[in-house]
């Protein structure tokens, strides 16, 4: 890494020069987007038939397909149909009448996911779509299917409060999924205290966000989870990935106890410039939350850097949530000492660029 001076994450006139596009607007926003997304359900109207299937499949990519992912995280366990996430050009085999196909896709023009849905269209399959407009919305109004839509001008990561409570406000309408509400009423508290607790304004001596953040900079984020936390450990791994512009992965438990743990040895250059952080939650299974103790051992066997963050008390939405938020967070402000604008995402532009000229 070139020899350069370390930001100060106190020093508030960082924030507007490194930021101009307001990306911590965005992450200030996130509380309350997820309230007015969850005040859009009680407006959604699906035909009587779409509850009668018993399997939903969302197609998405990127930012937009993370929302399907934490949602099915979060009923699967009381959920009577298997929620599923795509993200490929093509449809799965098994979409038949009785599945529920949902294209989430934030510019409704995620070519990934029009293929999908194109293919969908050719099967007797429910379908509906959930954009902020594109080619997506369009197909969908002259195909006459129906279309959830929303209007938040920013890039598709920062709008996953709408891609998570709108997808679990469909599967709600339809009896798919229970009542949330008072899950959804807990989340906004927490969320609102969380972020009270993290933003800039908070020293970092005092703000664990900031903390985490000066632990990154400079070494490799490996980011662990388990059942509720899984899916937030993806979007903790893509957030420093397309925020702080840094390389990033995430494992799951117990998965990476039957073969990551073997390879914390070599080679040593890049172990001792790891960290891994570790999600963990107090609605874990006992035998998960056995293994986060017997791998903290292996961690330290292996002198490697690890962080374990406790979910705070709560529900499993509220848990869920309030680390993704805690995440955004850590990723901006490591994006800070890097020094590089949160918001851009080149390689993405240029990949898109190259595929459409092709």
């Amino acid at each position: 890494m070139e020899n350069r001076e370390l930001i100060n994450l106190d020093d508030l006139t960082v924030y507007p020069r490194l930021d101009p596009e307001g990306m911590l607007t965005h992450i200030h926003n996130f509380p309350h987007l997820c309230e007015q997304a969850w005040g859009m359900v009680t407006n959604i109207v699906l035909p009587p038939d779409y509850a009668r299937v018993n399997k939903v499949l969302v197609l998405g990519m990127g930012g937009s397909a993370i929302g399907g992912d934490l949602v099915g995280s979060l009923v699967e366990s009381e959920s009577r149909v298997q929620i599923r996430v795509c993200r490929d050009y093509n449809l799965p085999a098994w979409v038949d009448a009785e599945t529920l196909v949902i294209a989430s896709s934030y510019s409704g023009m995620t070519e990934e996911t029009l293929s999908g849905f194109e293919q969908a269209m050719r099967t007797p399959a429910k379908k509906l779509a959930v954009t902020a407009g594109g080619k997506l919305k369009t197909y969908c109004e002259t195909s006459g299917i129906p279309i959830i839509s929303y209007e938040y001008k920013s890039q598709p990561r920062a709008a996953l409060p709408f891609s998570f409570f709108l997808i679990l406000g469909i599967l709600q309408r339809l009896k798919l999924a229970r009542d949330q509400s008072k899950e959804v009423a807990e989340t906004l508290v927490n969320l609102n205290g969380m972020a009270a607790r993290i933003n800039e304004k908070v020293p970092a001596i005092k703000n664990p966000a900031k903390e985490l953040a000066g632990n990154l900079y400079g070494r490799l984020a490996v980011i662990y989870g388990a059942g509720i936390t899984a899916e937030v450990a993806h979007r903790w791994k893509t957030q420093i990935n397309e925020n702080s512009k840094a390389m990033a992965f995430y494992e799951v438990f117990s998965e990476l106890n039957h073969n990551s743990v073997v390879g914390y040895s070599f080679p040593e250059e890049l172990t001792r410039q790891t960290l891994v952080i570790m999600l963990d939650s107090n609605l874990l299974p006992e035998r998960i939350r056995l293994r986060y103790e017997v791998t903290r051992e292996l961690l330290d066997q292996s002198g490697i850097y690890y962080r374990v963050l406790n979910a705070e008390d709560g529900r499993a939405m509220s848990q869920m949530l309030s680390l993704v938020l805690l995440g955004d967070y850590v990723s901006y402000y490591l994006a800070i000492l890097n020094q590089v604008d949160p918001t851009p995402v080149k390689p993405i532009d240029f990949l898109k660029d190259k595929l459409a000229r092709s």
